[in-house]
């Protein structure tokens, strides 16, 4: 599949806002994504508490497929834990606070602040903590599938609350196939005329 977002794009909007003051930041940046990527971004979706390799968020869904996922995710309050092992790319890029990241074999810490990106390869894992507040513009590509047990698993074993359970698996299956959909119907305006 053709991917819709380009991490570096994504990026340099970030880094482009980091002049705005925080918390009109997020907004400013969303603005820009949804105009940089006509149709492709949801800005009305409700901020969803998320739990999810020990560590607590809150994340705000902007575009969900079955091959990309962008959101806000973030904490005023610090956390950390598991990154996750997926068969996907994540990409995130720091619009506040600070994001404290290790992989096995590292013995410092690696330290990313805002404009920064933190790109953790398919198929790695490791471990990250937000010291404090940190808010990110996050990106995901590859099988979006994968990743969606990890993101919810913590929700079902351990909160049990299972509404924001089905805030998150709603919101990204809706949003999927509104993306699916949308990429049909322009393979079909494509095809040539019989």
């Amino acid at each position: 599949m053709d991917p819709v977002f380009d991490p570096q794009v994504l990026h340099g909007i970030v880094r482009d806002h980091l002049d705005v003051p925080f918390p009109d930041r997020m907004e400013a940046v969303v603005r820009a994504v949804a105009r940089r990527y006509p149709g492709h971004v949801a800005t009305g979706e409700p901020w969803i508490l998320n739990n999810a390799g020990g560590a607590m968020g809150a994340l705000k869904v902007l575009h969900a497929s079955p091959w990309e996922y962008l959101i806000l995710f973030g904490s005023p309050i610090g956390t950390e834990g598991h990154t996750g092992r997926f068969r996907a790319d994540d990409y995130f890029m720091i619009l506040e606070g600070e994001q404290w990241a290790y992989v096995p074999g590292e013995l410092t810490r690696r330290v990313f602040r805002p404009g920064d990106l933190h790109h953790l390869p398919r198929g790695e894992a490791g471990g990250y903590r937000f010291p404090d507040a940190c808010w990110a513009l996050e990106y995901a590509r590859g099988s979006i599938a994968s990743m969606l047990p990890f993101g919810l698993a913590d929700t079902l074993s351990s909160t049990l609350d299972l509404r924001t359970f089905a805030a998150t698996a709603g919101t990204f299956a809706r949003l999927s196939l509104r993306a699916v959909g949308k990429r049909l119907l322009r393979r079909r305006a494509e095809e040539p005329a019989p």
